[in-house]
């Protein structure tokens, strides 16, 4: 039994280009998992194993990938690291999110000269909200335009965390040979071979001396007070052991009160190991974070919890499944109990025992097989049949479902076909084996079109699908130009009935309803109550009302839209002893809803995206004049030392193609990252022109 105070389960985040994958390159190598270092920029990185990610130079796939750190002197016992390589580009936040679930710790990895930018504060957030202690490093530092220092600012004001600085950088841009290590006032200081163990260790450089005391007084002050007895001695003039400091900041750290920010520049291999000895130092292991909750197959808290220890009954949550040529690996968090190859393990979501056939421990894109997994480990699972991203995965005789993952709607969908007619069935499988490995991305079919709908979180979200289907799958598509996900409601109340009414020898079907239909809270979706009194519509036929309506708003009467926000009340009626059942009472309110949403003033809903532009100074004009003619609100402007950030609300049908106006904008140096905000009415204008969209649409299907 491994002792579970040696694991540190990690997540990398950060923006596109701060380095997250070189970061990752250099751990293993420095672990001792992979000799020859794969740069990003010729794209051969262990982790960026999915070929789109090494062409775009992004991290698509989070890959789970196992290591094991003895310390830069040796000075610990060997921790096992499992390294979860989390995506940067918002499109993937989906993968972001899921990812966070699993982890205990992470690091987070800045640009020194880029700073915080729009994507590190979407996953900064991301990691806030999931309660994921974290260490800063500030990377690139060998960057023109890096500055240590204003970054920790722009940590200070952008994401409102308070870093607690424990290394300096030595030397800025071309000149940075290292760092000093605040608590031991030593600097390490590594040759330009590149060869991350090629350093020497010597006192802190002369006009250096005076920082280095200010910032480590500055780390004292900031941590002292998570130990009374030390803030105590502290006050009275005594200065605390090493250890003791160190105790404090894994305590605060732990409790996310500030973020231990370390410095480096990962492609030149400098600094890295001084970030993994404080992984150890100074984030949780699998014992130390808050336990999740366990729910019945409802979702209803049961109020246990899954604690992490290898003795309770098992639990893993599946957070990652991906196809590779030896069959789909399920990627599994084993958050309680002990789990072996050949186990049977209940699904709780499918109600099916599925039986473990192997069980793989990652590295990146290569993998050992293992006998036995127990709390705290990541494992792939290989042999699964029925099981998709979100799962839990129990012991059949003490079951329990940990918390249900809620992924959001998607926005956008476009209509593919395959090139070549006979690859039809071909890619319906491909496309039902990537539903299973990303929840935000679904399909349907078009019923009067026959044509296949997939519709997912963002136009570059649903372009890396279009990619995978023909690289990973030898599909290649047509692909139809992106339809916004737009939404109907009602703005009027109105009191109306409805008498359905068949007599066709023998009994017959009689059903009349009286209702009220007025508009909902925003964001409320179809509500329905009834308040009938005396048996006019006996109770046993509410349910059938409800099913009825319920039915119906998938196609609102403007132009097909789901119509949403509205609350139906049944408020009389009349039945027959005979010849009323529930499917008359169905089949009314089916009318009913045909009948009266015309009436209650319908209107078009559009989705109204979060947008975070950042743009160099000189082009902010531009930036917001081209906002504006795309109906953006702008909400804030924040100038920053290398530029500014727009904040606007944005509709998602303005949106497309904004990537390369905004590069052709800015001299491909603007960013922005959106996810989806809440729904708006159309302005009359553009909603008239989606309606006359839709019925040319509809028209030409039927042609």
């Amino acid at each position: 039994m491994t002792d579970l105070s040696l694991y540190r389960n990690i997540g990398i985040f950060a923006h596109v280009d701060a380095g997250k994958t070189t970061t990752t390159e250099r751990i293993l190598k420095l672990t001792g998992k992979i000799h020859k270092i794969g740069e990003v920029h010729d794209g051969a990185a262990t982790t960026d194993f999915m070929v789109q990610e090494q062409e775009r130079g992004i991290t698509i796939q989070s890959a789970a990938t196992t290591c094991s750190w003895p310390g830069s002197k040796n000075q610990f016992q060997p921790h096992r690291f499992n390294i979860i390589d989390t995506p940067g580009h918002v499109d993937f936040t989906i993968e972001v999110y899921r990812s966070l679930k699993v982890l205990d710790g992470g690091i987070g990895v800045f640009c020194g000269s880029g700073g915080v930018e729009p994507q590190s504060e979407t996953n900064w957030r991301y990691a806030n909200d999931s309660k994921v202690a974290r260490i800063i490093y500030v990377n690139k530092l060998d960057r023109l335009g890096a500055d240590f220092y204003r970054v920790i600012k722009q940590v200070e004001d952008v994401l409102g965390a308070k870093p607690v600085v424990m290394t300096l950088p030595i030397g800025r841009e071309d000149d940075f040979s290292g760092v000093v290590d605040l608590l031991t006032r030593k600097a390490w200081i590594w040759d330009n071979s590149g060869d991350p163990l090629k350093y020497e260790i010597k006192d802190v450089p002369a006009d250096m001396e005076a920082d280095v005391e200010e910032w480590r007084a500055k780390l004292i002050d900031q941590v002292a007070d998570q130990d009374d007895d030390i803030m105590e001695r502290y006050l009275e003039g005594e200065e605390p052991s090493i250890e003791e400091i160190k105790r404090c900041i894994r305590k605060g750290a732990i409790a996310m009160d500030f973020f231990p920010t370390f410095c480096g520049s990962s492609f030149k291999n400098k600094g890295v190991q001084l970030v993994l000895d404080g992984v150890i130092d100074y984030l949780p292991n699998p014992t130390e974070v808050n336990p999740q909750p366990e729910t019945d197959i409802e979702g209803v808290p049961t109020g246990e919890h899954a604690i992490v220890d290898p003795a309770r009954p098992f639990r893993g949550l599946v957070f990652k499944i991906m196809d590779d040529r030896f069959g789909a690996l399920n990627f599994v968090r084993v958050y309680s109990g002990k789990l072996k190859k050949g186990d049977s393990v209940l699904n709780t979501y499918t109600g099916k025992t599925e039986r473990v056939g192997r069980m793989v421990e990652m590295h990146a894109d290569d993998r050992s097989e293992i006998e036995t997994a127990q709390a705290g480990d990541i494992v792939a699972l290989i042999g699964l049949k029925n099981v998709q991203t979100g799962h839990t995965l129990c012991d059949p005789d003490q079951p329990a479902t940990l918390e249900p993952m809620v992924f959001p709607d998607p926005v956008i969908s476009i209509a593919i076909s395959p090139k070549d007619k006979g690859s039809n069935e071909k890619m319906g499988i491909a496309i039902g084996k990537m539903v299973q490995e990303d929840p935000s991305f679904r399909v349907e079919t078009d019923q009067e079109s026959g044509e296949t709908i997939i519709k997912g979180m963002g136009e570059l979200h649903l372009d890396i699908k279009v990619d995978i289907l023909k690289r990973t799958h030898g599909v290649d598509v047509n692909v139809g130009k992106p339809q916004v996900a737009y939404r109907e409601t009602i703005t009027k109340r109105i009191e109306d009935e409805y008498v359905h009414k068949k007599q066709s020898g023998g009994s017959g079907q009689y059903a009349k309803i009286n209702y009220i239909i007025e508009p909902g809270e925003p964001g409320s979706g179809f509500q329905f109550e009834s308040t009938v009194v005396g048996g006019n519509v006996p109770r046993e036929f509410w349910p059938a009302v409800e099913k009825g309506f319920k039915a119906s708003v998938d196609k609102g009467v403007l132009a097909g839209f789901p119509c949403l926000d509205f609350k139906v009340n049944l408020t009389d009626g009349a039945f027959h002893a005979v010849d009323s059942s529930s499917i008359a009472f169905e089949i009314a309110a089916r009318a009913a809803y045909r009948q009266s949403i015309p009436k209650a003033s319908p209107q078009l809903l559009e989705p109204i995206m979060k947008v975070d532009v950042f743009t160099p100074e000189a082009h902010v004009g531009d930036v917001i004049g081209d906002l504006n003619r795309r109906r953006g609100m702008i909400k804030s402007q924040d100038p920053g030392v290398t530029g500014v950030r727009i904040k606007a609300d944005v509709p998602l049908s303005d949106m497309f193609g904004y990537i390369g106006d905004l590069r052709t904008m800015t001299s491909g140096r603007g960013q922005f990252s959106m996810e989806f905000s809440h729904y708006n009415p159309c302005p009359k204008n553009v909603a008239d022109e989606v309606i006359k969209e839709v019925n040319e649409r509809n028209k030409n299907k039927e042609k």
